[in-house]
């Protein structure tokens, strides 16, 4: 979109929807970059939420750090609810973010 055609105040990436299933940093930051830049970042959690929100001491600041500009939901993908919220998020997005390992 070109500087003209935007308009004031709106964000490059303003109307993006992001789908952020990560942890720790590599895929927080990359969703928080996007988020900076005005993306509907949607961070996916298991249910007992991310590991870095209980991080205490030198790592205490890590979760709000690397989430800021991003809303966020807990949802246990392994169950047959969860697989449908899933599905039905990523049908509506236009990006998924994934780092996560293979089990």
């Amino acid at each position: 979109m070109a500087a003209e055609e935007q308009q004031a105040g709106q964000l490059p990436l303003s109307g993006l929807r992001v789908i952020e299933m990560g942890h720790t940093v590599m895929g927080p930051s990359c969703g928080m970059v996007l988020g900076d830049l005005g993306a509907n970042v949607i961070k996916l959690e298991p249910p007992e939420g991310d590991r870095t929100r209980h991080n205490v001491g030198f790592g205490a600041g890590m979760f709000p750090v690397f989430n800021r500009n991003k809303r966020s939901i807990a949802v246990d993908v392994k169950s047959a609810a969860g697989k449908t919220v899933l599905l039905r998020l990523m049908s509506q997005a236009d990006v998924l973010i994934e780092a996560l390992r293979a089990t």
